[in-house]
């Protein structure tokens, strides 16, 4: 009685695209509370404008390509690209900028590549570099944590949703009064004002490693990204090598010459560096996949990172980091490739 089998593969994985994408929004639930806690209201709506404007665009392409609608819909892909999105934008955002971003990150890096799992680019990080070079006044317009309540200028929620709706603020309230730098941005403008490190972050407005509030918001980060580990969803190897990177990195500058080099935690805890290790960074399309790739992978956005924020024009970096080593991911896995069983080196079969 012959035996008929199916095509490969027989063991088949439970893990399907929805079931990791829903993991993956378990573990930014922490870093979402957080960054409300400290930002309003704000988080929230780009959430929101985002996660709509991607799933419309999400069906828009999937119509016109000819493919079909709900299995894509509801792999929730689309949900996770927008709320990193949202992450990444300030919470005093117009919603077109925000839909903007949104429609890039679908349209332009997913859908013009061939869709989920064929895209060169992160969808998340081309849609903010988007936004980022068209609008880069309107980027840097992150509002005070609300710790940081002086002569009241924290907007309430009703005025970061009309900001968000019109673009535009209540008469007698201006964007400068109500908005402050980055801890990125203040150690960068500081520094070229001949202030050490050590002197910026003596400022109360400081925690541990950054300011407060960003600190809080990386570290949660970190514990949704060591939960990713934990349940087998991310591997160790683009994390470690990128933070271990860019903490080696800023260790060393801060040896060469601590009154010019922020040192290694301020760097890790502050910025995008955490969200991007563990959320980002580690997305398996647009990355390397061999093991050893990713470690090379990892430690080149580490390493341009590091660059960008100490000779760059841009504070973070964090983004182009991405995108060009997304760039480079074919090529690191051409040459980190293992070898296979009964070739050589030289890819020529081995005589038995």
């Amino acid at each position: 009685m012959p035996l008929i089998g199916g095509t490969a593969p027989h063991w088949r994985t439970q893990d399907t695209v929805a079931v990791i994408m829903r993991q993956v929004i378990i573990a930014l639930i922490p870093a979402i509370i957080v960054t409300y806690w400290f930002f309003g209201i704000g988080i929230l709506i780009n959430i929101a404008v985002a996660g709509t404007t991607a799933i419309i665009t999400e069906f828009l392409a999937l119509k016109m390509r000819g493919r079909p609608v709900m299995p894509c819909l509801t792999d929730l892909s689309a949900i996770v690209t927008a709320i990193l999105l949202a992450l990444c934008l300030p919470p005093l955002t117009a919603w077109w900028i925000t839909a903007t971003g949104a429609v890039f990150a679908i349209a332009i890096a997913k859908h013009m590549y061939g869709g989920l799992g064929y895209n060169v680019f992160n969808p998340a990080m081309a849609g903010y570099v988007a936004v980022l070079i068209s609008f880069p006044d309107a980027l840097s317009h992150w509002q005070a944590p609300n710790i940081d309540a002086i002569n009241g200028v924290i907007p309430d929620s009703l005025t970061t949703l009309m900001f968000a709706l019109t673009g535009q603020l209540p008469d007698g309230l201006t964007i400068d009064a109500i908005s402050r730098a980055t801890p990125l941005d203040t150690m960068q403008t500081q520094l070229g004002m001949q202030r050490t490190p050590a002197e910026i972050i003596s400022n109360p407005l400081f925690g541990d490693f950054g300011k407060r509030g960003w600190e809080w918001i990386a570290g949660c980060s970190a514990l949704g990204g060591i939960w990713l580990l934990i349940r087998g969803i991310i591997r160790w190897h683009v994390p470690a090598a990128m933070l271990l990177t860019l903490a080696g990195l800023a260790g060393m500058g801060y040896l060469v010459d601590s009154s010019r080099f922020p040192g290694p935690g301020f760097h890790l805890f502050s910025g995008g560096a955490m969200l991007c290790a563990f959320f980002i960074a580690t997305d398996p399309v647009s990355g390397a996949a061999t093991n050893k790739g990713r470690l090379i992978f990892g430690a080149g956005i580490g390493a341009l990172t590091y660059m960008i924020r100490t000779w760059g024009s841009y504070a973070d970096g964090i983004a182009f980091s991405i995108l060009l080593m997304n760039m480079a991911a074919p090529l690191i896995d051409r040459y980190t490739r293992p070898r296979i069983y009964g070739q050589s080196d030289d890819s020529k079969t081995t005589t038995p």
